[in-house]
This record gives structure tokens, C-alpha cells and sequence, in this order.
């Protein structure tokens, strides 16, 4: 039998070197907040250590998703590459719901969310392609950058998209399965 669900180190040795490390470091790093902090305010796995189910959420989600897809029609990016951009996608959550003031103050001093999860790829040496600052500049829509006569979102965005979609409102509520972690 297949497994079904999988645990964040097990997820971790699914992403592609050099970003398998970085993604293991940055978690190592901040460990307490990373299990602490809420999903969201109040929408989606709003509760203490729902940031890191969500997160295990849709990287499982894009496992199944994935493999189904791919079956059906080669996709142009890799499952490394859905997983890596699902792991980063809501970085500034575990800081902006868990971080202590200092850490809570860093992350207002940046204009916006991305920009704080871009300094946190840089510090920890992240390696992106163009399809890869597509996938998490565009992982909740093309919003303000919406053209009718352009495809802004790639299709990695799409994907991971998706996957956080069905989680953040399908998934949203607290799992009733006391082996979810």
C-alpha cells in the first residue's frame, strides 16, 4: 500500500538539492515559531500550529494532484519545484503570528509579505529559477497584474495555487485524525 500522507521531513526529501537543505535549515532555524504560529487570522487554520499544517497540507495535496496530473499530461515543472514553492509561499506567517516583537517589527519594516519571504530566500541561499519567482509571486493569483491578454500566472503558479486553494477552503478546519503531524 501506497503512502498517502507525509510528514514534513519526509516532504523535505522530496525537494531537489540545494533547495532540500535550505528549506531543513530555515525550518531548523526557527522551529518554535514555524509550530506555533496560526495558519491565518481567522480563515484558515486558524490555530496555534496550524501555519505548519497548512504548509504539510498542501504539499501533500500537490503529491496527489501532481502524479494524477502528470499521468494525464506531462507537466513542464517538477514536483520539487511545486513542493519548494508550497513550503515558502506564506513564509512571513510563522513571524508575523508567533515572532517575538523584534521579529514581528522586521517583518513590518518590509513594504510588503513578499519582499519579507524574498530576504528570508536570499539569507538562507535559496536557488530560483524565473518559473520558481513566478510560482510564489503568483501562488495566490495574478491579482493587481491581471491582464486579459496575457498569461501572467505560469503554470507551476497555477498548480500551487490550486493546491493552497483546496486547503485554505476545503481543508480550513482543525483534522479530526490525531496522527495529522
Amino acid at each position: 500500500m501506497t503512502k498517502k500522507y507525509y510528514n514534513l521531513n519526509e516532504l523535505f526529501e522530496m525537494i531537489e538539492e540545494p533547495n532540500r537543505s535550505s528549506c531543513k535549515k530555515i525550518y531548523s532555524d526557527n522551529k518554535e515559531i514555524f509550530e506555533s504560529a496560526k495558519g491565518s487570522r481567522l480563515k484558515h487554520q486558524a490555530w496555534k500550529g496550524g501555519y505548519l499544517g497548512h504548509i504539510v497540507d498542501i504539499m501533500n495535496i500537490a503529491i496527489q494532484l501532481y502524479d494524477n496530473l502528470n499521468s494525464c499530461r506531462k507537466l513542464n515543472f517538477s514536483l520539487s519545484d511545486s513542493l519548494l514553492v508550497l513550503f515558502l509561499h506564506d513564509l512571513e506567517k510563522p513571524w508575523k503570528y508567533a515572532g517575538n516583537e523584534k521579529q514581528k517589527e522586521e517583518l513590518n519594516s518590509f513594504p510588503n509579505y513578499l519582499d519579507f519571504i524574498i530576504s528570508k530566500i536570499e539569507e538562507y541561499d535559496f536557488q530560483f529559477t524565473t518559473e520558481l519567482w513566478n510560482g510564489l509571486k503568483y501562488v495566490h493569483g495574478e491579482g493587481n497584474d491581471y491582464n486579459p491578454n496575457v498569461n501572467i500566472q505560469g503554470p507551476l503558479a497555477a498548480f500551487v495555487h490550486i493546491c493552497d486553494t483546496i486547503s485554505a477552503r476545503i481543508w480550513f478546519n482543525f483534522p479530526n485524525n490525531s496522527n495529522f503531524w
